[in-house]
């Protein structure tokens, strides 16, 4: 695994130039860091941690008829907007309008599933329209009990557990670019997955960092997660 190199895929995190030195996993076709040293990285996750999680697929439905579609697929959808559910393989959805859905992929799969719904899609007589995000958005997830304090700095919205309990979408700024933030943490590990514009994530990456210097936040790779 020490010998992969972000350069020998096709695909690509936009982050992939700051991931230098750090120990690469095959996700598909692209890279993931796996971690950043050979030190042991769990424990951080439950501090301050932020993982790049880019390359992991990820999709959007909107129209009319895409509760009815994604239903038939076997999604169980959040019942009003801006409102998120995990699914029982781990992947996710969150409802961002009454007829806009964003899925996001599940490591226990490396994202398969949600990639085979963007590659299934077939445009038909029906309401219902592939919103591809890889491409738009770049994904990235805060971990650990800082995670309000951090985004306090960055975002104007109260994204302390009591205000912006687990399930709840925020679609807002922070750090002056627009992000989706949602919360899927539970007891065992707090955290945030956060959707920035693709384009801006190199600044945003950084501007992150420097917010979570003060609580002793890092970078981690996937291995802690799947540890």
């Amino acid at each position: 695994m020490s010998s992969l190199k972000a350069e020998d895929f096709i695909e690509r995190s936009p982050l992939y130039p700051l991931h230098q030195g750090a120990r690469l996993a095959t996700l598909g076709s692209s890279a993931i860091v796996a971690r950043y040293g050979e030190q042991e990285e769990h424990a951080q996750l439950q501090d301050c941690a932020l993982i790049d999680l880019s390359n992991l697929p990820r999709a959007g439905f909107r129209g009319a008829d895409a509760a009815a579609y994604l239903q038939a697929r076997g999604y169980a959808l959040p019942p009003a907007p801006n409102q998120a559910l995990r699914q029982s393989d781990g992947s996710l959805v969150a409802r961002l309008s009454q007829a806009e859905y964003l899925l996001l992929g599940s490591l226990h799969d490396m994202g398969a599933r949600i990639a085979a719904e963007e590659a299934a899609w077939r445009l038909d007589d029906s309401a219902n329209y592939l919103l591809p995000r890889q491409d738009s958005h770049a994904w990235l997830l805060l971990s650990g009990q800082h995670c309000a304090e951090v985004m306090a700095k960055l975002c104007g919205v109260d994204l302390r557990p009591q205000a912006f309990p687990s399930g709840a979408v925020a679609q807002t700024s922070a750090a002056r670019i627009n992000v989706i933030v949602i919360n899927l943490g539970d007891e065992h590990l707090p955290c945030l997955q956060i959707l920035c514009d693709r384009a801006s994530v190199t600044y945003f990456w950084e501007a992150m960092l420097d917010a979570m210097q003060e609580f002793g936040g890092r970078p981690v790779g996937i291995d802690a997660l799947l540890d």
